[in-house]
């Protein structure tokens, strides 16, 4: 009999502590998914102040800070749903598809924002996007920035033709059209990390590392030119010059994941 209630005991005792750990497990995460702090105050006011497309702003770029990507897209698209011919809030979507690495859908965003109102920036950031995934209307875009006249000089029209030919495998052809870009502006900076990953991929790379090295004279706080240095530097056998070199960049920029697993790499051989 005593034997049968011990026994009784230990199953009762062990029921308990699983429906307590389950308890515990539900309310973590149930904790987990609560906004707090920054977050909450926004949706607060947001939730008081419904109309408010600075407040949903301010939503969207703290989402973005921490790279809560998915977070930050549903927050501009619930902004878009209050202003649809907003094309800053287009803008902003496309940017943030950008960033998470889907171009496609970032043109997509883009093209929508230019069709409410053809801005320059908008062109252009286009035509580069554009040049990005290797489609000739890259080269329209290009083109119409000069018949249209939206900007001072060609140099866009330029960097988007170079950027295209960079990205379908035209390296020297993309660096005659960078050069042109740096002809017309020399602080052009995309325009020598361009030029640098194209003789990089062609593998002259001390050429490439004198490109780079008049970028960071020019533009000092450039973080990819160090980057790119670096990894010039490490097809070049000069493995301590390539360390410096990713240490600039996380000098700069502190969250520069790319140098930062550069950096680990070669402490570790």
């Amino acid at each position: 009999m005593i034997k049968t209630i011990l026994g009784f005991l230990v199953v009762l005792i062990t029921i308990i502590s699983c429906n307590n750990q389950s308890h515990n497990e539900e309310s973590s995460r149930t904790a987990a998914q609560q906004p707090s702090g920054r977050e909450k105050i926004l949706l607060d006011s947001i939730s008081a102040f419904p109309d408010s497309l600075l407040l949903r702003e301010e939503l969207i770029q703290y989402y973005r800070e921490n790279a809560d990507y998915t977070k930050a897209i549903t927050a501009a698209d619930e902004a878009i749903q209050k202003d649809s011919l907003n094309d800053r809030l287009w803008q902003i979507k496309g940017d943030l598809y950008f960033e998470n690495y889907d171009t496609i859908n970032a043109i997509t965003a883009l093209n929508r924002a230019a069709d409410i109102n053809p801005l320059p920036k908008y062109i252009i950031t286009l035509g580069s996007l554009y040049a990005q995934t290797g489609d000739t209307i890259a080269l329209q875009v290009a083109d119409f920035i000069v018949e249209a006249k939206m900007t001072e000089t060609p140099k866009e029209s330029f960097f988007i033709k170079g950027l295209y030919y960079n990205f379908t495998g035209d390296k020297n052809k993309a660096i005659g059209f960078f050069d042109k870009c740096l002809s017309l502006d020399y602080n052009f900076m995309y325009a020598y990390r361009e030029k640098a990953i194209a003789l990089y991929d062609i593998g002259k790379y001390e050429d490439a590392i004198a490109v780079l090295d008049k970028a960071v004279t020019v533009q000092p706080k450039f973080d990819e030119g160090y980057y790119w240095l670096g990894r010039c530097l490490e097809k070049t056998n000069k493995r301590n010059d390539a360390i410096e070199e990713y240490k600039n960049a996380l000098r700069i920029s502190p969250d520069y994941i790319e140098a930062k697993d550069a950096l680990t790499r070669l402490s570790t051989q």
